[in-house]
């Protein structure tokens, strides 16, 4: 058997140019996800700016869900016909304009239709940077380091649009609308330099059999209900920090940072975790820790301080996060034929998004209309319920658990 040749070393200048491309990307993503946190502070003070319900202001971050999840199994097709650079630049010069259309709107379905847009282009723009990073980065170790940085800027990113939220609420809400669009510019124009053309590229194809993976549907079911019962148990915190204890934007933001920070910390080490516990584990132990949460607040819905009610409830819902966010990634693609992943990824995705357009207006619902918090954190645990079966039912399934970590062959680990 001949060996097959070792990979070779990139050139100084082509380190360069690869550096640059990922700087650009990874500075998107973090834009990306910046927008998916920087209204949740504002909401409250949006609301009473403008006399909207929580079921209406709900709608600016339930929107840019919507939108993701809408333009996320059309953006391969799209990408196919006009090629990943294209459409990369033009969702980010539409994205800036979406900005600026939401900062200065005196419409609420403008500002609503502002944040579905922008949602739209981060599903473009998302996906389209890990293809660039999958075609333009060798294989082996150095595109293993390129997306684990690009993962690592996307889950900072979340963090950073709440502190970026608590200080420009105290400005002006409208700022948290606006000043994504001189950024996004900014790295228009560098891509415009350093973005390839990668051409145009056969869009994948849904198929049943991906409908009949077990591990692919566990996965996208598992983060559905953890994505819709984060986000909207973040929604939920927002509003009683608001209203209950009267805390400035700037106390809301550093209030929630307990929910994310553990996620951006722990992402740099979860190809080492799932590798050692597979991913099975670490999807039920994420989903118990979730449900923990949810019902240690449920047993509490008026919390008479933060320390003794709301933050053991964040703690959890952090670890949660990090514990499973990963994993259900992997499980997602890793019992999928190669040819598939290309389709299951937009699909897993999709699924994500549908969480947070579920169960946003579905709390925000009961919380308008049933007069408490009693029901939408009933209905929160319900949703995190569900989720612990799904775990379960994946580590009972009595087959090998796969762990896929990065491009390179895939780990066969036993089944817990």
């Amino acid at each position: 058997m001949t060996e097959a040749p070792a990979a070779q070393p990139l050139s100084a200048p082509a380190r360069q140019g690869t550096w640059r491309l990922l700087f650009i990307l990874s500075g998107n993503m973090v834009l990306d996800a910046i927008e998916v946190s920087v209204v949740l502070v504002a909401l409250p003070w949006i609301g009473a700016d403008r006399g909207l319900s929580v079921w209406t202001v709900q709608w600016l971050m339930g929107g840019f869900a919507a939108g993701f999840a809408a333009m996320l199994l059309l953006g391969p097709r799209a990408t196919a016909r006009w090629g990943l650079r294209r459409c990369y630049l033009v969702a980010m010069l539409v994205f800036a304009a979406a900005s600026v259309a939401g900062g200065l709107a005196d419409s609420t379905a403008l500002l609503i239709a502002s944040r579905v847009l922008k949602g739209g282009c981060a599903a473009l723009t998302a996906p389209a940077g890990l293809a660039l990073i999958t075609t333009t980065v060798p294989d082996g170790p150095p595109q293993r380091r390129a997306v684990s940085v690009y993962s690592l800027f996307g889950a900072a990113g979340f963090t950073l649009g709440l502190l970026l939220s608590g200080v420009l609420t105290a400005a002006s809400w409208r700022w948290t609308f606006l000043f994504p669009a001189p950024l996004a510019l900014v790295l228009l124009v560098w891509g415009l330099r350093v973005i390839p053309d990668t051409g145009r590229r056969t869009p994948p194809r849904l198929t049943a059999e991906l409908a009949r993976n077990g591990s692919l549907v566990r996965a996208t079911l598992g983060a559905a209900t953890l994505n819709g019962t984060y986000a909207a148990l973040l929604l939920l915190v927002t509003f009683q920090a608001h209203d209950r204890f009267g805390w400035r934007p700037w106390q809301v933001a550093l209030a929630l940072l307990p929910a994310c920070v553990p996620l951006a910390v722990s992402v740099p080490f979860a190809g080492r975790l799932v590798a050692r516990f597979g991913t099975r584990r670490q999807i039920a132990a994420g989903a118990a820790a979730a449900f923990a949460g949810q019902l240690l607040l449920l047993l509490r819905p008026e919390p008479a301080s933060y320390a003794g009610g709301l933050l053991p409830t964040l703690l959890l819902v952090g670890a949660a996060m990090a514990l499973s966010f990963a994993a259900l990634n992997m499980q997602a693609t890793q019992d999928v034929e190669p040819g598939l992943r290309a389709a299951a990824v937009p699909l897993f995705q999709t699924g994500v998004q549908l969480g947070g357009v579920l169960m946003l207006p579905l709390t925000a619902a009961l919380l308008t209309h049933f007069g408490g918090h009693r029901p939408a954190l009933l209905a929160v645990a319900l949703a995190g319920a569900a989720g612990v079966g799904v775990a379960v039912t994946g580590t009972r399934s009595g087959r090998p658990g796969v762990a896929r970590v990065g491009p390179g062959p895939r780990t066969e680990r036993n089944s817990p």
